[in-house]
């Protein structure tokens, strides 16, 4: 049984990643397809155009066995935390190979990197030499690499996929990493011919006939037009009414009070994080924290994986859980009982946050995973 991996956000599903699973497929042919796939928001914190159920069932129509959930505080997190935890999952499943899309397409020096990385302290202490300067963590990064080995990994995928490498080495993980080189850049905007990124689908989604051509014809239907933007009142309230704003993950000490202030002088969440963005602070990390605000999400959250949820499963899916059930410390859940709902707390929280701008119905969270076995 060859089980192979793919970490994925699907928002939303398209044409450059059917690409990458048919590629998947062609070099694989017979394997055990697993997906960790995150939810209804991303590690980007933006609101997924396409809710958690039906991208399980794109992703079941389109060859995977089995899809697993990655928890909602993991997958909305850092790019270390998300891919540690995505790692963990695939190693509880004693997968073989993950594959995953990458910018420069190099698994061997992504290796190096991390090889001349891993334990190093010179590397630690130039990261902090330019956090102190006031420089974000991960450009901090970057420039450590830059200086001390003369390698520059700073685009999307490829940071992904050096956390992705990091944590196999890290776990000394059976997993074999292999790239396929992604086939158009990440922040292109413009849709010129059927294969676009996430981003541009995204920014266009008010012109159907514009990006009908740059993904199935079965997922057009599935997406909403929504953003994480159509959050902000409720953002705003958050804010104004919270006396505890510092226990919430991301939001550091004394930068409550500038959100108290410029959540006044905001008329959107993009215009507040440009209000309140400094050198230190990425965009991403601080639409995260925004998005923590909503959930409530502290700073003592669980990174860890204490549980599997299984979103979806084929026969072939099955017998992937028949291979590692006796194995697995950790509940795999397909059936939602009573005795998981305390692990289901993060989930459900942040799916009461998604039901305020679709019409999610949080009582999905408690439904049994997609089956889509044959006789």
């Amino acid at each position: 049984m060859i089980k192979v991996g793919v970490i994925a956000e699907y928002n939303p599903f398209h044409n450059g990643h059917l690409y990458h699973l048919n590629k998947v497929k062609e070099m694989f042919k017979d394997s055990y397809l697993i997906l960790v796939l995150a939810g209804n928001f991303t590690q980007r914190a933006d609101a997924s155009i396409i809710n958690k159920w039906d991208k399980t069932k794109i992703a079941l129509d389109y060859g995977y066995d089995l899809i697993v959930e990655l928890p909602f505080n993991v997958a909305t997190s850092s790019a270390s935390i998300y891919a540690k935890g995505a790692i963990d999952i695939l190693n509880k499943l004693e997968c073989d190979y993950l594959v995953f899309g990458s910018e420069t397409n190099d698994v061997n020096l992504l290796k190096k990197v991390v090889n001349k990385t891993l334990n190093d302290k010179n590397y630690q202490s130039k990261i902090k030499y330019y956090l102190d300067k006031g420089i974000n963590y991960p450009k901090s990064c970057s420039l450590a690499l830059k200086d001390l080995i003369n390698v520059t990994i700073d685009k999307p995928n490829d940071v992904l996929a050096l956390e992705y490498v990091r944590q196999i080495i890290k776990t000394s993980s059976k997993i074999k990493p292999i790239s396929i080189k992604r086939t158009n850049d990440y922040h292109e905007e413009k849709i010129n011919n059927n294969i676009a990124s996430a981003t541009s689908i995204r920014k266009n989604l008010n012109n159907k006939n514009l990006i009908k051509n740059v993904m199935p014809k079965d997922v057009l239907k599935l997406i909403n037009n929504i953003s994480i933007n159509d959050l902000f009142n409720y953002l705003k309230y958050e804010i104004l009414t919270s006396d505890n704003l510092n226990e919430i993950l991301d939001v550091d000490e004394g930068i409550q009070n500038k959100l108290k202030k410029e959540i006044l002088n905001s008329n959107n969440i993009e215009q507040l994080i440009s209000n309140i963005k400094s050198k230190r602070y990425s965009y991403n990390r601080l639409k995260r924290m925004l998005l923590h605000i909503l959930t409530k999400t502290k700073k003592e959250y669980n990174k860890e994986i204490n549980y599997i949820h299984v979103l979806g499963i084929t026969n072939k899916g099955a017998k992937i859980l028949k291979d590692v059930k006796d194995k697995i410390q950790i509940p795999i859940i397909t059936k939602f009982k009573k005795k998981y709902e305390v692990l289901f707390n993060d989930e459900i929280k942040a799916s009461y946050v998604y039901s305020l701008i679709t019409k999610y119905d949080v009582k999905e969270e408690y439904k049994s995973c997609i089956k889509r076995f044959k006789n």
